[in-house]
């Protein structure tokens, strides 16, 4: 096998053009699949019956929760590969990224069924009530029943392309899939296609990601002997070292997401009480703060290859100059959103739905959502850096201080001092809190006096 070509980004191409190349497409295929999550809350939108709208915002905790498989797996195993990759060890990368695929892959299979024996109980925990839990079992029986295994497996691939340094080739497949569930919206959910509302939505998605799939086993066909991604059976062993170091950071990213997920089941209950058109203008408004929320996230996970790659090669240098770029970037965009936001948040949540009472809430929400932004840019940053060096019990700790500490307890708090407009700013007060210490630890790695915990 020839050694991937990719040693250059790495290593000496100036820092700014190394984290534009990489983050760049990563931040392009984060945008994009904020675009085809926002179409369906659109075209659900068009039909302008809150309870559709609130079906697909019901179900958001169960599509978060998909990340909990894809961090373990995705996140854990990338990190190994490109920690690898730094220390030329090519064949530890093919036997993780084998493991990792298959794991995920039974993980998929498992979330599937678990959830559809289960799925009574698991509409009643997400918040439904007699009015939109038709709607919300129909959006959840394609998007888990049918969807589970390729959405959790095209992000897997998505992951590991990009540990090599492959982030354009990575954005495509993830691009592709995207577009095609913007086509295929308007088909399945609108009455001039098959009228088929939220449940048509959730068949797009499940279209689209079996599509992305296919672009990326097609990918590995065609690289192979070039590529140091391995996804054939003989390759797949549970070695304990291996296991080991992908679980190191997998499981706390793991936790990290079922935490988010906890944090927005027990929001959309909170919400649920001031009824359906509540719950809709909440998830319009969350979909609205999810683009520069992913813009932030595309910089962080573009940047992991790099990080890792020069954490385990030693070049302390370099690292600090990457993270130092990416932090002034990225934080100089999520002011500009803020503004805009604040500003234009009426009108923005109007353009989804005509409806007076919707727009009313949704204004509020996005307000109070938005200002926590440069806040989460900048735990977002640091903990992509503590996956990045393998550093997982650190992820870990500010994944339970996020949720845990402060941001549910805020949650109860703030309800009971502001009835349901106050429930947006319990992320506000539990990032400000966060931002402080992330910005602490990160000082530390880049003074390198690294004390935090390993």
């Amino acid at each position: 096998m020839s050694e991937v070509n990719n040693i250059e980004l790495f290593e000496r191409t100036p820092v700014s053009k190394a984290v534009m190349k990489l983050a760049f497409p990563t931040i392009l295929s984060c945008l994009v699949m904020v675009i085809y999550n926002m179409v369906d809350t659109y075209f659900v939108g068009m039909l302008n019956v809150p309870i559709q709208s609130a079906a697909v915002a019901l179900a958001a905790p169960v599509m978060l929760a998909f990340n909990a498989v894809t961090n373990l797996f995705g996140v854990g195993t990338s990190s190994m590969m490109s920690r690898c990759l730094g220390r030329k060890d090519y064949e530890t990368v093919q036997r993780s990224s084998a493991f990792g695929f298959y794991s995920a892959l039974f993980c998929g299979v498992l979330f599937a069924v678990g959830c559809t024996l289960f799925r009574e109980p698991l509409l009643i925990v997400l918040g439904t009530d007699s009015e939109n839990l038709l709607a919300t079992g129909e959006y959840l029986k394609w998007t888990v029943t049918c969807g589970a295994v390729p959405s959790i497996m095209n992000v897997i691939f998505d992951y590991f392309v990009r540990a090599e340094g492959n982030a354009a080739q990575a954005s495509i497949g993830t691009m592709c899939g995207c577009l095609l569930n913007i086509i295929l919206d308007p088909i399945f959910i609108l009455p001039w296609g098959l009228n088929m509302g939220a449940a048509g939505a959730g068949l797009a998605t499940f279209l689209s990601n079996c599509a992305a799939c296919t672009y990326f086993f097609v990918l590995l066909y065609c690289k192979r002997g070039k590529t140091f991604i391995c996804i054939h059976p003989a390759k797949f062993r549970a070695d304990k070292k291996i296991v080991k170091e992908i679980c190191t950071v997998g499981v706390p990213a793991a936790i990290q997401n079922l935490l988010n997920v906890t944090g927005m089941t027990v929001l959309n209950n909170f919400v649920t009480a001031y009824g359906s058109s509540a719950v809709a203008a909440m998830g319009i408004a969350q979909k609205l703060n999810t683009i520069p929320l992913y813009v932030a996230m595309g910089f962080s996970q573009g940047i992991m290859p790099l990080i890792s790659y020069n954490y385990a090669g030693g070049n302390m240098r370099r690292m600090k100059q990457i993270i130092l770029f990416t932090a002034k970037l990225s934080m100089a965009f999520m002011v500009v959103m803020v503004f805009a936001y604040y500003m234009g948040a009426d009108y923005l949540i109007s353009v989804f739905m005509k409806n007076e009472g919707i727009i009313r809430y949704g204004g509020g929400f996005l307000r109070g959502l938005c200002l926590a932004l440069p806040f989460l840019c900048m735990d977002f940053l640091a903990v992509g850096i503590f996956e990045a060096c393998g550093m997982g019990k650190t992820a870990f700790v500010f994944a339970i201080l996020r949720k845990i500490v402060l941001e549910i307890p805020a949650l109860y708090l703030l309800n009971e001092i502001w009835p349901m407009y106050g429930l947006v700013y319990a992320q506000l007060i539990a990032e400000i809190i966060l931002s402080a210490a992330a910005v602490s630890a990160v000082r530390k790695i880049i003074k390198g006096n690294s004390i935090i915990c390993q």
